[in-house]
């Protein structure tokens, strides 16, 4: 069997889906996509194409090392979400070639579903304790929400205030029990980050998301010393590298490696497996489409330490389309009691409607994140 074409596709509301055709009939999906950089991750697939044409697609761990290593420079969003989304192809191809799910070749799987959490809220937190409470009456039993707005590096204490309040709000809407991650999303920078999360400790909350920006990971141990809440990063770290220093530096109880960014299935089960050498949980990035949500329950089902995963049903990203509407069978993400069940077709587990695919590409995006400014006029974190 050899790789004949890849072909991708930009589709809203923000993605970039991939499909890897053989000779054989058989073919893969993939979603290698860096948010508001589709253009550019297309762009960097196109030229791992020129390699791959013509390789035999079931030679995995091959083909990604070649496309790791084979170039002098290596790393970073662009390359490894490229590689993510071909190499989440390449298993969708492996597995529908044997008629296994993936999980099945990776060892098989050590759950049949996971809990699920969703997103509550925009950007700017606010009149989100309504939007909570029905997302837990519609069966969630996990949420997360964003915890600032912009924030100074040294800010006042009514910014400190206001994302307190809002947060409680939320909690107090949701009772006690129901998990509440909030995503600090890199806006609070060191001076900010300790106020906050003391601030936060009465909220018991699941996690805090990236309390500092990851390039600023080496402060987290003297930032949470003494705390109790849960730290949660690396939707910004790419490779089993990337995350060295975070386990080596102990200060992180729960990673998120995103399967369409850093490298893939390949990649990110091997990322699952250093955490679970270093007694740190495991849960997945995915505010994503449904090639990405079906690639992480994939690496869900065999990784022990995997503990929920995000899913992008209804976030106020997905305006002009959601999840769902790829898909030939939706109902291979329904969720029941706040969790999904582990697909178990073959490959990933999913059918995408192509005829969709390639309406919505007619369409395209050209989503970027919105630019941020202080009262100063300067760049704020997004």
């Amino acid at each position: 069997m050899k790789i004949t074409s890849l072909r991708t596709f930009v589709v809203p509301p923000r993605w970039l889906f991939l499909k890897i055709e053989t000779d054989e009939g058989v073919s893969g999906w993939g979603e290698p996509v860096v948010e508001g950089r589709a253009h550019t991750v297309q762009a960097a697939v196109e030229e791992l194409a020129d390699y791959l044409v013509g390789q035999d697609p079931l030679r995995i761990e091959d083909h990604w090392n070649v496309l790791y290593r084979g170039g002098f420079y290596r790393g970073g969003p662009v390359l490894m979400s490229a590689i993510a989304g071909i190499d989440q192809a390449l298993w969708d191809i492996k597995g529908r070639w044997l008629d296994q799910p993936v999980h099945q070749l990776l060892g098989g799987r050590c759950r049949d579903g996971i809990r699920v959490y969703s997103w509550v809220g925009g950007d700017h937190p606010s009149e989100t304790a309504d939007s909570a409470f029905a997302l837990v009456e519609a069966g969630f039993t996990a949420l997360k929400m964003n915890g600032t707005g912009p924030m100074q590096i040294v800010d006042g204490h009514a910014a400190v205030d206001a994302a307190v309040a809002n947060i409680a709000a939320v909690r107090e809407a949701v009772g006690p029990h129901i998990g509440l991650g909030v995503d600090f999303h890199g806006r609070v920078h060191r001076p900010m980050a300790r106020v906050l999360l003391r601030e936060l400790e009465p909220m018991r909350l699941m996690f805090v998301e990236e309390p500092v920006l990851p390039e600023n990971q080496d402060a987290l141990p003297s930032i949470t010393a003494g705390l109790s809440t849960p730290i949660a990063l690396g939707e910004r770290l790419y490779s089993r590298w990337d995350f060295k220093p975070v386990f080596e530096g102990r200060a992180v109880d729960i990673i998120q490696p995103d399967l369409s960014h850093a490298g893939g299935i390949t990649e990110c089960r091997k990322i699952a497996a250093m955490a679970e050498a270093y007694d740190v949980a495991l849960a997945p990035h995915c505010p994503l489409g449904p090639i990405a949500l079906a690639a992480c329950l994939q690496v869900d089902a065999v990784s022990h330490n995997a503990f929920i995963q995000e899913q992008s049903l209804g976030i106020h990203y997905n305006e002009a389309a959601d999840i769902l509407d790829y898909l030939v069978d939706p109902k291979v993400f329904e969720y029941h009691d706040g969790m999904v069940r582990i697909p178990d077709g073959p490959g990933l587990g999913i059918e995408i409607d192509e005829a969709a695919v390639v309406r919505a590409a007619e369409t395209g995006h050209r989503w970027r994140n919105p630019v941020w400014r202080h009262a100063d006029g300067s760049v704020a974190e997004w």
